[in-house]
């Protein structure tokens, strides 16, 4: 994995989540306004989402992961990275396919074995998502955000923000506790 003096040299990878984690869509009008359309989705952004984009640029390499279809992923991409550029962005057919064992739904995974072979540390990655079952077999990277669905008074990506500038030094972030991060970015 390389020499641990030269881990904090290279910029830590930050993946980020899209619906429900930066957006919100809908195939109905939302009441209020959006913030524009993919498909037949209305598509309203987080609150606060450009700022903490802008501010987590500075110390994060920036990537964007959705189970949602590759042409949905561009389009929403195209809005919200706009001003920020993306190490990769991935869709569904990167996704593991997997089936509840107590009954037939079906959901999708993000291995991040696959962003292993992509050439990162997953010492120094970490991922914001609104599911954690998405992440279920790399929980230590994962910073879990409740889901965003449309509250125009939500607040979450503004604290978020805080949280992960404050951690981006962190050598394993796999060790670092962020179940409570909300309380440790209001400290």
């Amino acid at each position: 994995m390389g020499d641990p003096r030269e881990l904090n040299l290279k910029r830590p990878l930050l993946i980020l989540d899209l619906d429900e984690t930066l957006i919100s869509a809908s195939e109905e009008p939302p009441s209020g306004h959006h913030d524009f359309l993919c498909g037949p989705y209305f598509i309203r952004k987080r609150p606060f989402a450009g700022s903490f984009l802008a501010a987590v640029a500075l110390s994060y390499d920036l990537a964007a992961w959705t189970s949602a279809t590759e042409a949905y992923a561009r389009c929403v991409a195209e809005h919200l990275f706009d001003r920020v550029s993306l190490a990769f962005l991935w869709a569904r057919p990167r996704c593991t396919l997997r089936r509840d064992p107590c009954g037939p739904e079906e959901y999708f995974v993000k291995d991040l074995k696959k962003v292993r072979r992509a050439g990162y540390d997953l010492r120094r990655v970490l991922v914001v998502d609104d599911s954690l079952r998405a992440l279920e077999r790399h929980r230590g990277n994962l910073v879990q955000v409740r889901p965003f669905t449309g509250d125009p008074g939500d607040q979450e990506l503004e604290h978020l923000a805080a949280y992960l500038i404050r951690i981006a030094g962190s050598d394993d972030f796999r060790r670092v506790e962020k179940r409570a991060w909300r309380a440790a970015a209001i400290d």
